[in-house]
């Protein structure tokens, strides 16, 4: 059996942690999770992401597109000429009819943009991140998939048989595939149960994923 790895990865977790209220020292949140907003009170809902790229591109391809606009405006206010891209795009928006091709296409890439944006706004994201049963009021923490999965295949390497685990872990189920290389399957995969349930629980989740678990015997060399 393989020598499991649990000694130094199960120690330190990437955990983010958030506090929602100041201490008493009139502190706020730590640096450690100041790009997470936790949703769902007391019942242990998913973090929120930040999503600053996408609110940084949407910010500055709207101040450039207002600061050409108020520039030509206030061009033309100077008894200047406007500019030829506004004179271009204000004649083809005139002459061109409604089911034209590119109008369609443009018309759909803007849907496409703004259904993109809705759908930013309304999702939590960060699915990467489990959200942990809360302990204290004031502190909420969260704990990488990776990171699970990790604990989960040194629990699992523990199991005497298993040769080699591979997990993959989801939001609400986490798959473990196994391969044995001596005793009887059914034996190990009871073990492989109890152990990862056990891990599970361990993991203090406040929704622990369902567990799949998959032995088979290693496969033939050559």
């Amino acid at each position: 059996m393989s020598e499991s790895q649990g000694s130094e990865s199960t120690q330190r977790l990437p955990v983010l942690e958030k506090a929602e209220k100041a201490d008493e020292g009139g502190l706020g949140q730590s640096a450690s999770a100041a790009d997470y907003e936790p949703v769902g009170g007391e019942s242990g809902g998913r973090f929120w992401s930040a999503r600053r790229i996408p609110a940084a591109l949407v910010a500055v391809l709207l101040l450039l597109v207002a600061g050409a606009f108020l520039y030509d405006i206030a061009a033309v206010r100077a008894d200047r000429p406007a500019m030829a891209w506004r004179r271009e795009l204000a004649a083809q928006l005139a002459e061109r009819p409604l089911d034209d091709i590119w109008v369609l296409v443009g018309a759909g890439v803007a849907a496409a943009l703004g259904l993109w944006l809705i759908l930013l706004a309304a999702t939590p994201g960060l699915r990467a991140v489990l959200t942990m049963r809360r302990t204290h009021p004031d502190v909420r923490a969260g704990l990488h998939r990776d990171a699970a999965a990790l604990v989960l295949r040194d629990r699992a390497m523990e199991v005497s048989g298993v040769q080699s685990a591979k997990v993959r872990m989801r939001r609400s189920r986490a798959d473990i595939r196994a391969v044995s290389h001596f005793r009887e399957l059914d034996d190990v995969r009871a073990d492989l149960d109890d152990t990862l349930a056990e891990a599970i629980k361990g993991l203090g989740l406040s929704r622990p994923p369902a567990l799949s678990v998959h032995v088979r015997r290693p496969g033939r060399k050559g």
